[in-house]
């Protein structure tokens, strides 16, 4: 059995809320335990409050949280208050961190990924000339403001560069203090966003043990057609950054270069990361089958 810490809420104006309805559906379909918790802790104040009706079971049993990017402390938390309950999360507090904040996974991906720096102050951008070159991308350790446009995200000068990291700086949900400026590589664009940001060939990879589970295309218009080597390079490079980010439950989001080679953008912890095309049913229909 599997029990689900689901965040849903009755405002369907968001992606992101349709998203976290549709996976939570899926579970109960596929007969999850599912629990609802709140989003934040302002009224119930601890995670063991918010977790005060949930049973505490017999045998150690496999949990999954459906919801919103946490903050570590967070997280930790509602991991405790499960464990009390003889549940465990399928990420540990940790394993979360490592997939979830660019700092911590960067460093493991080595050549999988662009070359970046991670910057805590504007006044710290001057390396990045000397280290990477312009034109750049910027983004926080755990998001960027990509839905912003293009000019949100990218740097051509030491000028807009500092601007986008003392903005993203301030957001701290974003950035968790930490501004990651990343060289801009040419990827083989598709279309354009209605905001101006180039739509590339990227897909979602979800794995558990780095067994591939359900991928898709990431962006929101028709998928591409792949090959079926295309469709195993892209699964070769999840499974090599899943191995190496060593996070169990985990979604990767690979990209190809305009030379065809496919390269990682970005990791996250799975239970966290929006579907994009991503088949919820099929998803769901492995992770039912998960195991401690």
């Amino acid at each position: 059995m599997i029990v689900v810490f689901s965040e849903i809420s009755q405002n369907t104006s968001s992606t992101n809320v349709r998203e976290t309805q549709a996976i939570t559906d899926a579970a109960r379909m596929f007969g999850c335990r599912v629990y609802t918790i709140p989003s934040d802790f302002a009224e119930c104040e601890t995670a063991e409050n918010a977790l005060a009706y949930v049973p505490t079971f017999d045998e150690a049993v496999l949990g999954v949280w459906v919801g919103y990017i946490p903050t570590y402390e967070r997280y930790d938390a509602v991991y405790q208050a499960a464990l009390s309950r003889n549940i465990h999360l399928v990420n540990t507090p940790d394993q979360f961190r490592h997939a979830m904040e660019f700092d911590q996974f960067y460093p493991l991906l080595g050549d999988l990924t662009p070359k970046s720096l991670i910057i805590h102050a504007a006044a710290q951008v001057d390396q990045v000339e000397r280290e990477i070159g312009y034109p750049v991308f910027v983004k926080g350790a755990v998001k960027s403001d990509k839905e912003s446009g293009w000019k949100a995200v990218v740097a051509h000068n030491e000028s807009e560069l500092r601007v986008l990291v003392e903005r993203i700086l301030r957001q701290q949900e974003r950035s968790r203090g930490k501004a990651i400026v990343r060289q801009l590589v040419p990827l083989k664009i598709l279309d354009e966003a209605p905001n101006g940001f180039p739509v590339a060939r990227e897909y979602r990879v979800f794995l558990y043990k780095g067994e591939l589970l359900a991928r898709g295309f990431y962006w929101d218009i028709d998928p591409p057609p792949l090959t079926r080597h295309e469709d195993a390079e892209i699964l070769e490079v999840a499974r090599a950054a899943a191995h190496r980010v060593e996070t169990p439950y985990v979604a990767v989001d690979v990209g190809q270069l305009a030379t065809g080679k496919w390269i990682v953008i970005e990791v996250g912890d799975a239970q966290f990361c929006g579907l994009s095309h991503v088949p919820v049913l099929e998803l769901w229909s492995k992770v039912k089958s998960f195991t401690l």
